[in-house]
């Protein structure tokens, strides 16, 4: 074998070696999100895996005259004393349009209990294209003994999903949200900060944490 074939063949293995470990840092990544409420929440913030919104800072004023239903649910973990619903079933709107909805919280345990929101849409498909300006799921919600909250959510739908040839049919996007309740995890905070550092690192706007 002539020494430009050796070359070759220790490239080969090198690309190699190298694609085996993205893909196991990618699915480690994965997995440790999937692991961790919060941490899944972040991932798929950054990503947009599994119909999760976008963030945007408002409507860019092009509204489309094709209409669109916003289905709203809501879901507590198992083990959470809240009872949480949306105000409204649903809303239908100008694709376009900024819209707002409402979702009621009441924390009928007999403890202060801070939540935090896990979201998505569905299909999963129309998530790249459902906008959130403001929402409650943006921070966490902390709600005393028998207190019952309001918590808004504002939002729009991209024009740029009329040009999206696989939901040209699309009637009904549903707004999912389901509360977990937060624990008291110092390790888990830390691990959360650097899975985020790491996630949003790949967009580069992320400057370095100091935490140990």
């Amino acid at each position: 074998m002539s020494v430009t074939q050796n070359k070759l063949v220790k490239n080969d293995k090198a690309n190699t070696r190298i694609a085996i470990i993205c893909a196991s840092v990618v699915f480690g990544m994965i997995g440790m999100a999937y692991a961790s409420v919060p941490l899944y929440r972040i991932f798929c913030q950054v990503t947009g895996f599994g119909g999760t919104t976008q963030v945007s800072s408002g409507a860019d004023g092009v509204i489309l005259d094709r209409e669109i239903t916003v289905a709203f649910d809501a879901n507590v973990n198992r083990g959470m004393d809240w009872v949480f619903k949306p105000v409204q079933t649903k809303i239908t709107m100008k694709i376009g349009t900024e819209s707002l909805a409402f979702y009621r919280a009441t924390n009928t345990s007999k403890q202060t209990v801070i939540g935090t929101a896990v979201f998505n849409v569905s299909p999963p498909l129309a998530g790249q294209y459902f906008n959130k300006v403001e929402c409650f799921c943006f921070t966490e919600q902390t709600l005393k003994p028998g207190q019952t909250v309001d918590m808004p959510v504002t939002f729009f739908i991209d024009p740029e999903l009329a040009n999206d040839k696989d939901l040209k049919k699309l009637t009904t996007i549903t707004l999912s949200y389901t509360f977990y309740e937060k624990k008291n995890d110092k390790p888990e905070q830390v691990k959360i900060k650097k899975v985020t550092e790491v996630l949003q690192s790949q967009n580069g706007d992320v400057k370095p944490s100091n935490a140990n």
